[in-house]
């Protein structure tokens, strides 16, 4: 019988409460789930990306591919670490998420990074909140949190920067990727 993403070996690191561990290995589960997603939404705009900036922002999203893949394979590892079992299949992955699909194939440079800002704009938060909450339940993996955090904000201001005016005002306002891309063309 396999142990599932929810269910502990009956350890955890010593001091922790098994509590606090299992919540925790809930909370990165979730953005594990996120990570992986956002992974494979990045190589999708890189292998889909056209128009006249495609290679500066083609070669943009290598680096963000490889950082978000190291960030996945660090909280599955402290998942694992704290007694829980990572789960990273498609189709484990898929029957987690919260979230539709990424909406766009082949398209503009500026749609796509209108589309990519609100991605960013959805896991960012929600890395935020599960900072917040492990803060209180084990801050080694809030420090894992701070560590993503500094790095995906950082890929959300290179994405920003193709869609902000010289007053630094974003082109994009729309809440959905749809709507970002089309406002992002039209700026």
């Amino acid at each position: 019988m396999s142990l599932n993403q929810n269910e502990s070996k009956g350890f955890t690191v010593p001091g922790l409460d098994p509590g606090d561990a299992k919540e925790a290995i809930e909370i990165l589960d979730e953005r594990l789930v996120a990570l992986i997603d956002l992974g494979l939404t990045l190589k999708h705009i890189h292998w889909n990306v056209v128009g006249p900036l495609f290679i500066g922002v083609h070669e943009m999203l290598d680096p963000q591919y490889e950082a978000i893949s190291g960030m996945a394979d660090k909280t599955a590892e402290r998942i694992a670490l704290l007694g829980g079992v990572p789960v990273g299949t498609p189709g484990a992955v898929v029957n987690r998420r919260s979230w539709d699909d990424y909406e766009l194939g082949r398209d503009t440079v500026q749609a796509h990074l209108g589309a990519l800002e609100v991605v960013y704009s959805g896991v960012i938060p929600d890395h935020r909140a599960a900072r917040t909450r492990l803060a209180e339940l084990d801050p080694v993996s809030e420090d894992l949190m701070i560590e993503q955090l500094r790095e995906l904000e950082m890929f959300q201001w290179f994405v920003r920067a193709h869609l902000q005016s010289a007053a630094g005002e974003l082109s994009v306002t729309a809440g959905t990727e749809r709507k970002a891309a089309a406002q992002a063309v039209l700026s």
